[in-house]
């Protein structure tokens, strides 16, 4: 056992006589630092190998699994093949009348040139009898039947051939399609994850004020992004996994892989200020903070791991590309990040920019006088600090509650684009209910009555809130029916939703009697079913994640107090996002900013994934908080002194950190892709709550307030509990004398 003036120290408490695992990883990883970067290369590498020979395609099904809709597209891929898939409007205006001989010329030559694209499998004609012309004769209205099951699943090359095609018409013809695969060929790309990095690099430079410390993080980041970006069409291979699903995996790749690495390097900063030499003071920041950044990281895949509750396959599918995500970036900041520091990490301070030092205290060299300021005057106004952060949190997530659930729909698309303009002249042609009309699919089992085919159209049309009924259609067995019955409402209408819910409890039981299935489906219907299943399954996902984030930081800070207060603070941190991502989708002036002009409703399971990612990500603060006060407290035992100095010594790493995940959330923000739009307002927003009115004021105001009580845990329960030790230990790397200073990390144990 190595001797030292720390060593009769070290016996007394218990503390270990080496480093700890991480601190043994990072030890490896530095003294062996062209290994481990090359072994990093070489998993990229093979990443990119598995991804060009098993890629997969990115597919999501968003209907509710078991729900009516579900049913009815089960039967229409059963029984009508071409109609149980995706669809593509085909909208015909003209200046005219859409009825005329040269115009009817010209959109059946059309129409056999549409025939004739991949994955088109029939075309309603606009004059045919599943198709509709307009009482004026200026518009006409018909389908592109897909054999897609779903819009992400249509090549977008093979969606722009079909808008070129319909741009041809001329002679004061007008062709406009629309649909989801139109919606996303249209909405192109802008490069986000490159605007984030950019925005990052910039307040990291701010940050350390030197080039060399702020490009640690950034390489960390990216090494770890190469791989788990790569993996992600692997990943599509296995399972269905949606194409903004790597969107979202960017933005966790790259906000906690700088904020984990920025963390590192301010803890390793500080170890060489004690005067530890670079591979000592590699392995102490990763025993200390390298603990920090485990825990913080298993508390996001926690999270995550909770949208498997909500039974649906895309979401199940953007949580694993997640934890892939940030189990990439764990691994990266626990390896590659000391083996850069066996690089860089005696140069740390060079390349400084010329902006001017700031100024601290002498006892803590390493904390800014400015936030020591901060942290006794938080101290001072407990009180008035917990009441005023908790009415803020309130008052900004009342708007929250006139929030509008729902799909968005081709009427909240920008004005120029063939899909708004499809819907725009649908609308005006044949009223606002044509664009979202429902599919009944009824069976006909032995025995259904001989006259359903009359009897069921005639109730239908007589319900209200009906426009129109077509024909029935039979199948080509003859074992089902099939009725399109147009609303007198929008798709997004609430009157909508009622009209569905009275045709499936009322019209259609009164109609058919016992023994005929009637199943009302089409996107309309299938959005609604899923906004309803996604509803009812949230206390499912809150409960879940919010108990087993709970029990992770009671062992972890082995205090009550700590895990209930982080529940209740990180609920309404996420509450304020909601209220404000609720504010921008009224389309106001908030809006406007951001390319909302209209009321948008917010699809549901947009704050289902936004409550895991961001309850994750704000226990990473709280992690990050908490384990310096419990430092400070097993230290001094002074709960006041260890409240100031954990707050103090972690607020500017926390600001920094924040400051770039807001970067790089807000640079999602202008998306052309509605979802990712909202997710970037939701979680840029809330970090910035997080991390300045919760974590900076309500959370220290709280625990000045609750005293000791922050640190007790009943004795039962805390010897029954497992030691993480997640503050580190850290009188193990206090150097004594320059001599110890000096020694490897072998030695000073």
């Amino acid at each position: 056992m190595a001797q030292g003036p720390h060593a009769d120290r070290r016996a007394a408490t218990g503390l270990p006589d080496r480093p700890g695992p991480l601190g043994r990883i990072a030890g490896w990883s530095f003294r062996n630092r062209g290994r481990t970067v090359l072994l990093w290369l070489l998993a990229a590498v093979v990443a990119f190998g598995l991804s060009a020979g098993l890629s997969g395609k990115y597919s999501a099904d968003y209907s509710a699994p078991g729900s009516d809709s579900k049913q009815a597209q089960q039967l229409l891929a059963r029984d009508f093949p071409g109609l149980g898939g995706d669809a593509i409007s085909l909208v015909l205006a003209s200046d005219g009348s859409v009825t005329d001989a040269a115009t009817r010329t010209q959109v059946q030559g059309l129409l056999a040139k549409m025939a004739e694209v991949p994955h088109v499998k029939g075309i309603d004609d606009p004059y045919g009898p599943r198709g509709r012309v307009a009482a004026d004769g200026r518009t006409a209205l018909g389908q592109i039947h897909l054999d897609v099951a779903n819009a992400p699943d249509m090549p977008k090359a093979d969606t722009h051939r079909l808008l070129d095609l319909a741009r041809t018409a001329d002679g004061g013809l007008h062709v406009h399609l629309g649909g989801m695969s139109v919606q996303q060929a249209e909405q192109g790309s802008i490069g986000s994850e490159g605007i984030g990095v950019a925005a990052a690099t910039l307040i990291l430079v701010l940050t350390f004020g030197s080039v060399v410390a702020a490009g640690l993080p950034l390489l960390t980041a990216l090494g770890g992004l190469a791989v788990s970006s790569t993996l992600l069409p692997v990943l599509a291979a296995v399972m269905p996994v949606p194409d903004w699903s790597t969107s979202l995996a960017a933005m966790l790749g790259i906000g906690i892989g700088i904020d984990y690495a920025l963390l590192l390097v301010t803890r390793f900063r500080e170890w060489r200020a004690e005067g530890l030499a670079p591979e000592a003071a590699t392995v102490a920041a990763l025993d200390t903070a390298g603990r920090a950044v485990v825990v913080a990281g298993m508390t996001v895949v926690v999270s995550m791991l909770g949208l498997f509750a909500m039974g649906l396959s895309f979401m199940r599918g953007a949580a694993v590309a997640a934890i892939l995500s940030v189990l990439i970036v764990i691994a990266a900041s626990i390896t590659l990040f000391p083996a850069l520091l066996g690089y860089f990490g005696r140069h740390i301070e060079r390349l400084r920019l010329p902006l001017p030092r700031r100024r601290t205290t002498q006892a803590e060299s390493t904390v800014p006088t400015g936030w020591l300021r901060w942290s006794r005057l938080v101290e001072r106004h407990r009180v008035l600090g917990a009441v005023t952060g908790v009415v803020v949190l309130l008052a900004l997530a009342a708007p929250f509650l006139g929030v509008r659930f729902g799909f968005p729909d081709a009427g909240n698309d920008p004005a120029g684009r063939s899909n708004r303009q499809a819907y725009d002249a649908v609308a005006a042609g044949f009223g606002p209910g044509s664009n979202g009309p429902l599919l009944l699919v009824a069976e006909l089992p032995p025995g259904a009555p001989a006259d359903l085919a009359s009897t069921l159209p005639t109730a239908l049309r007589a319900a209200p809130g009906v426009a129109a009924v077509t024909p029935p259609v039979p199948a080509a067995d003859g074992r089902s029916l099939l009725l399109t019955v147009v609303p007198v409402s929008g798709p997004q209408s609430t009157a909508t939703k009622t009209l569905v819910r009275d045709l499936r409890d009322h019209v259609i039981p009164a109609a058919t009697g016992p023994g005929v299935p009637v199943h009302v489906g089409g996107a309309t219907a299938s959005a609604i079913d899923s906004t309803d299943n996604i509803a009812g399954r949230i206390p499912l996902l809150v409960g879940g994640v919010v108990t087993v984030s709970m029990l992770l930081l009671l062992v972890a800070f082995r205090s009550l107090a700590v895990a209930l207060k982080a529940a209740v603070m990180n609920l309404l941190s996420v509450g304020a996002a909601y209220g404000v991502v609720a504010l921008v989708l009224q389309g106001g002036t908030a809006g406007r900013l951001i390319g909302i002009d209209n009321p948008t409703p917010l699809p549901a399971f947009v704050p289902v994934l936004t409550f895991a990612v961001l309850f994750g990500l704000s226990m990473d603060y709280e992690v990050f908080l908490v384990s310096r006060m419990r430092e400070a407290w097993l230290r001094s035992g002074d709960n006041a002194e260890s409240i100031v100095s954990g707050l103090a010594g972690t607020a500017r790493v926390i600001t920094a950190a924040a400051a770039i995940m807001v970067a790089v959330f807000a640079a999602f923000v202008p998306s052309p892709d509605l979802p990712i739009k909202v997710i970037g307002v939701g979680m840029g927003s809330a970090i910035l709550i997080d991390a300045t009115l919760v974590r900076l004021l309500l959370v220290p105001a709280v625990m000045h307030l609750l005293g000791r009580g922050n640190w007790w845990l009943p004795a039962w329960l805390d010897r029954r509990l497992p030691q993480l030790h997640v503050e580190g230990h850290t009188e193990f790397y206090q150097p004594a004398t320059a001599a110890t200073a000096t020694r490897s990390p072998a030695t000073v144990g």
